[in-house]
């Protein structure tokens, strides 16, 4: 996982495509250990239903570089956690 100054992640699929994706946030867990962000593809955002498909990864972030390697979320906690997370981001989002 590679970001600039930009808020933006470049996300590689399944196929091999990449993918530039805007960063929703991101949040540590001191629970798991990990870090985890929260993002969606770039371009979604401007369709004219409300759903944006936001995306979420773990990472341990490398001290030097602040960059990590994006993991998939394969515990039922994690995305607990992830789903409580966006929800009180979402919220207060809301609220401004």
């Amino acid at each position: 996982m590679e970001h600039g100054e930009t808020n933006t992640i470049t996300v590689v699929d399944e196929q091999g495509n990449e993918q530039l994706c805007e960063i929703l946030f991101t949040f540590e867990s001191d629970e798991f250990g990990k870090s985890y962000v929260l993002y969606y593809p770039i371009g979604e955002d401007d369709q004219e239903d409300e759903d944006i498909d936001i995306h979420a990864s773990s990472f341990i972030p490398n001290q030097e570089t602040g960059d990590g390697e994006l993991s998939p979320i394969e515990t039922e906690e994690e995305w607990d956690l992830v789903e409580e997370m966006l929800n009180t981001f979402l919220a207060e989002q809301e609220e401004e």
